[in-house]
């Protein structure tokens, strides 16, 4: 497999929390399982907390693997000399003695989706559940585990590496932290990545800037409402038109989810939940199919025709999906009267990342599309878009708080790092999984909050619950955070004790 089927295999808060916060009711049963019932498996002795520990680590959390886009920019994090603490690189890593605790909560991803289903509520639960986790000592060392470990470290600090769950849980976290009594920061994505965005643009300049993000954060308008308000904020005086794009079904393609991407699969499939043909929300227009220019060998595009016309098309790949959206994308600007040319592309998922590649492929083809020897995109796009990744912005935001409250960690490492996922608790006999072992759709999105119980277990990486291609993609692409996944699973006892097959390669 080389790099570029790899690739293109593994494509994929200021103003806003108020009318979220007014929508989504507190998450009483939770937090109160987590403060008050000792007999609950989610209880955390706050009384005993001392996130004041500077050699406590880090904790980042994300729906899915998606957020080691995040992490690997941290590790790489290189502005400040590490001895005098000044803004001066000493070819040092700023968090090298730095440990983080990474957890991916894939059983219940793709959180985009919660809103659309009606289910604020309950994503919101999920989220606080992963605050949690990293609060708490607790995960199991595998999923037949039958009792949990208590070994972990708790955290000094929560990065939510995700922007859905930044929309949605982000002041939610703080409220709840806040009750706690313990001191903690909470950092989010979107206010950074919105830093990063504006930065782009001089202070008169006028120009748009296209924000594709999960539907959940669309929704939200978590990335539109902040953009406005720090343009007003820091004195920006052009105009600057803010378009969204909800990039439906592409952070499931990345991780593999069965209702969007199925690499088996040779043709359309009865469970595909992904943009179709003339309808649904989120159509395939025939008259663009030119303009998608989609991929079809290895069928990453299931046709039920082996003649160019396809009655039922089902994209099978993250950079279809890509395709798609970011089409879709120009087609809602160059409709758009008096839109301002495409200057800046904020990657509002943190699984976006991994297809840059493939975005800057795809934004080069439509600004060099002609119809009838005419430049279709051209007036609408800068022919140079940034593309905003907004990891360095929350790495900015991290440091920062470790300074101020001299809280770096002089004796650790990076080395240390662990990585956990959440998997389904088939010992719960509510649980209800697919033929492949995950949550089925109709039963992820139809819990409800208040019910407390283990829906999942939260145990380390290995090859029973990552695709061996996503691990694959991981070593090729992020390969720095590959190696500190094989450290864990190199330097931890009880994982090394799992068969051959659930351990990392290293």
């Amino acid at each position: 497999m080389n790099r570029k089927d790899l690739l293109a295999g593994f494509a994929a808060f200021l103003i806003s929390c108020a009318p979220i916060l007014a929508q989504t009711p507190k998450p009483v049963a939770i937090e109160n399982a987590i403060m008050k019932d000792r007999q609950s498996f989610y209880y955390v002795d706050f009384k005993h907390y001392n996130a004041a520990d500077c050699a406590l680590p880090i904790g980042i959390f994300d729906s899915g693997t998606g957020g080691l886009t995040i992490l690997n920019t941290l590790i790489g994090f290189d502005e400040h000399n590490n001895s005098t603490r000044t803004a001066q690189k000493d070819n040092i890593p700023d968090f090298t003695s730095e440990k983080f605790i990474y957890l991916a909560d894939q059983a219940n991803m793709p959180y985009g989706n919660y809103y659309s289903e009606k289910k604020n509520d309950l994503l919101v639960e999920h989220i606080i559940k992963d605050a949690q986790f990293l609060l708490a000592n607790r995960y199991y060392v595998n999923s037949d585990s039958k009792n949990y470990s208590s070994d972990k470290q708790k955290v000094k600090a929560i990065v939510i590496a995700c922007n859905t769950a930044t929309a949605y849980g982000k002041e939610h976290i703080e409220d709840f932290i806040k009750h706690t009594g313990i001191n903690l920061k909470v950092i989010g994505v979107i206010d950074a990545g919105a830093r990063g965005t504006l930065d782009v643009f001089k202070k008169d300049e006028n120009g748009s800037i296209g924000v594709f993000a999960t539907v959940g954060t669309i929704a939200s308008k978590g990335y539109e409402n902040t953009i406005i308000a720090l343009k007003n904020k820091l004195g920006y005086t052009g105009n600057l038109q803010v378009y969204n794009q909800g990039g439906y079904g592409l952070a499931e393609a990345v991780d593999e989810e069965p209702d969007f991407i199925s690499r088996t699969a040779t043709a359309p499939r009865a469970n595909y939940r992904g943009p179709m043909l003339d309808s649904g929300n989120y159509k395939i227009e025939k008259t663009l199919l030119e303009v998608y220019k989609f991929d079809f060998s290895k069928h990453k595009v299931l046709c039920d025709s082996k003649n160019d016309e396809c009655g039922n098309m089902q994209l099978n790949s993250a950079d279809n999906y890509a395709r798609y959206h970011l089409v879709s994308l120009m087609e809602q600007i160059r409709k758009k009267p008096g839109a301002m040319p495409l200057k800046a592309l904020v990657l509002g998922c943190t699984h976006y990342p991994f297809l840059i590649a493939d975005i800057q492929k795809i934004l080069q083809d439509l600004y060099n599309y002609q119809k009838n020897g005419d430049f279709i995109y051209r007036p609408f796009m800068n022919k140079d878009i940034s593309i905003i990744d907004p990891a360095v912005n929350v790495a900015n935001e991290l440091y920062a708080f470790l300074k101020a409250g001299k809280l770096f960690n002089s004796i650790g490492s990076l080395d240390a790092s662990e990585f956990f996922i959440s998997v389904p608790n088939t010992s719960n006999k509510d649980v209800v999984t697919d033929t492949q072992g995950r949550f089925t759709y109709n039963y992820k999105y139809g819990r409800n909050a208040g019910e407390i119980q283990e829906y999942v277990k939260v145990v380390p990486f290995s090859r029973a619950n990552i695709p061996s291609e996503t691990l694959e993609r991981i070593k090729t692409i992020i390969p720095s955070t590959y190696k500190l996944i094989t450290n864990f699973h190199r330097n931890n006892p009880k994982i090394r004790t799992l068969p051959e097959a659930d351990k990392i390669k290293q």
